[in-house]
């Protein structure tokens, strides 16, 4: 019979069987050995550990191998990135804006009168910018131009720093980049943009000559006061086409481009023309550095004079040329005049500005009364051609937009009865003389037919208008017979005003000529309207004189007896014949011929 035993303190169990040892004996068979741990301690010693330092030595050839394969796969995941970035990325067209381009209108030498339109920008090809102000723009801004792929890695890393920690904005960017940037895309400062920025640069430099993107950047990049690119810039900053800038010129344009907000005030913020010059120093020493200008020139350019800033667009007599002169292209062309002005057309115009400019100075010395505002009139045109030389329509636009000379409809009186007897005339001059208050312009035109023996010739302001280049419309003159020779002889002699005018006080020669012609509307102290006209084969030339003064309503105006003092006919013949000496000292050239010739050396030039 077996027993079941106890379990002592331990959990062994006991039997009363013979054959089992004490507890210091060994077990017993069917007895379970006593765990490691558990009552007396184990006496297997630990492996001690290596130090970290060995431990690292030992490993550090497995963690370098591990180091380069993810370096090595950062690698390709990145330039796969960019791989896939460039062949997705694809050159943009240009912003609206950086398209748009304004109307620019040029007296018939060519003189620089004003635009139209709501970008001062006018493209060029790259043939027409001197090979210096190339070369001082690239000396200026980015001096690899030439030879790099298009992007500036120590720029862009230099823009990124700024970015991550919100620095202010870096520059440095490559031509290139900065076409991209000014044509192509958002101003925003941002590392995607910067980073697209940087892909369409490298692709426009792999796939357009440098040339091409030189020519973009000129058309499209920022001089200030106003002007997009180097044509409005070389007119804005001294009144010349880009074409005829000098070394001295291109690189102070070159230098501007730094900061344009800022420099845009040179030659009337002494502080800011020292500092400008300064840095154009430092352009025309890196021109001489590379090669681009010979040391002569070096030597010899001097820091060009700038026009004076701002000039005040609306002030002065160009407004009312180029507002005749806008309506007349738009006419010619078809067009409205919103789209004549965004379009880039050249309008070179029939008006010669010098004359223009030396009326203005006998005009503004009248003294003028109080309480009555005089009106000075003055209009030249060429006999048998039609071409407006001169158009003198108010003291200032900025004051008064209404155009005199051509708009200003005035009392007639005895101005044309030297036509009274000269018979049936032919239309349009018929329809003119029955005008009870003819304008300066038609009246001019009427005393042009005479001195063209009998053949009127319709008034033009136009001369040629060139797109990119090309000429679009070049004036034909509209001319016919409307007084046969013995007619226009008999309103001649009536006149008394052919066929060259003298100067007041000097008696004429009668194998030359007569005085001007005086007449106009009232008599005496009541005199309301003047006139003088005087006339030959070269010139037709009217001045009128007529006021007016404030009305009883608010912005009104009634018109006024002119001031005796001075005389109105002896004021308005001083002005005539001092008018008259500006216009004709340089010869018998007319208006028409001066716009003829520089059309044909532009075209010859191009």
């Amino acid at each position: 019979m077996n027993v079941i035993g106890k379990r002592d303190g331990d959990g062994n169990e006991a039997g009363n069987g013979g054959g089992g040892e004490g507890p210091d004996g060994p077990p017993a068979p069917g007895r379970t050995a006593r765990r490691p741990g558990k009552g007396r301690p184990s006496v297997r010693r630990h492996r001690e550990r290596a130090p970290l330092r060995v431990r690292l030595r030992r490993n550090r050839g497995r963690r370098l191998r591990r180091l380069f394969c993810a370096l090595v796969t950062l690698l390709a995941t990145l330039c796969a990135a960019a791989v896939v970035a460039y062949r997705l990325t694809s050159i943009p067209k240009p912003h609206p804006e950086t398209v748009s381009q304004s109307t620019v209108f040029l007296d018939s030498d060519g003189a620089y009168l004003g635009r139209r339109g709501p970008v001062d920008r006018q493209d060029i090809p790259l043939s027409e910018v001197p090979r210096h102000v190339q070369d001082a723009v690239i000396a200026a801004e980015n001096r690899s131009f030439r030879t790099d792929s298009g992007i500036s890695p120590r720029a862009i890393a230099r823009a990124t720093l700024a970015t991550l920690t919100g620095g202010d904005p870096q520059g440095g960017s490559t031509i290139t980049q900065q076409y991209v940037k000014n044509a192509l895309l958002s101003p925003e400062h941002s590392l995607a943009r910067k980073a697209r920025e940087a892909l369409i640069a490298i692709k426009l430099d792999r796939t357009r000559t440098k040339d091409e993107i030189l020519e973009g950047y000129l058309d499209t990049v920022y001089f200030g006061r106003g002007a997009a690119g180097i044509q409005s810039a070389a007119r804005n900053y001294f009144g010349v086409d880009a074409r005829s800038l000098t070394v001295a010129q291109g690189a102070a344009l070159a230098s501007i481009l730094n900061i344009p907000s800022y420099y845009e005030k040179a030659g009337s913020d002494p502080e800011v023309t020292a500092k400008l010059e300064n840095r154009w120093e430092w352009v025309l020493d890196a021109m001489a550095a590379s090669g681009s200008i010979t040391a002569k020139q070096r030597t010899a350019a001097r820091f060009p004079a700038f026009r004076f800033y701002p000039p005040g667009e609306t002030e002065g007599q160009r407004q009312y040329l180029i507002d005749v002169a806008a309506k007349e292209a738009a006419d010619r062309l078809g067009i409205t005049e919103d789209r004549l002005a965004s379009g880039g057309y050249s309008v070179t115009t029939t008006f010669d500005l010098a004359l223009q400019d030396s009326a203005t100075q006998v005009v503004q010395e009248h003294p003028g009364a109080e309480g009555v505002r005089v009106h000075t009139a003055i209009v030249g045109l060429v006999p048998g051609d039609g071409a407006v030389r001169l158009l003198y329509g108010g003291s200032d636009y900025a004051r008064q937009s209404f155009n005199d000379a051509v708009s200003g409809a005035v009392e007639a009186g005895t101005a044309l009865e030297p036509f009274s007897e000269a018979g049936r005339a032919g239309e349009p001059l018929s329809k003119l003389l029955r005008t009870a208050a003819p304008t300066p312009l038609n009246l001019a035109s009427a005393y042009a037919t005479v001195a063209a023996d009998g053949r009127y010739a319709t008034p033009y302001t136009v001369a040629r208008i060139t797109r990119g280049g090309r000429t679009v419309y070049r004036a034909r003159p509209d001319a016919r017979r409307v007084l046969d020779e013995k007619q226009a002889r008999t309103a001649g002699a009536r006149s008394g005003a052919g066929p060259t005018p003298v100067a007041v006080g000097v008696a004429p020669d009668p194998a030359e000529g007569k005085r001007f012609a005086i007449a106009g509307a009232g008599g005496g102290i009541t005199r309301r309207t003047v006139w003088s006209t005087g006339y030959d084969g070269r010139l037709a030339l009217t001045v009128a004189l007529f006021a007016d003064r404030a009305g009883s309503k608010k912005g009104t105006t009634v018109p006024a007896q002119l001031p005796n003092e001075p005389s109105p006919a002896e004021f308005a013949r001083r002005v005539a014949a001092r008018t008259w000496e500006a216009a004709t000292k340089g010869g018998p050239k007319s208006a028409a011929e001066n716009a003829t010739e520089s059309g044909a050396e532009s075209d010859a030039a191009r």
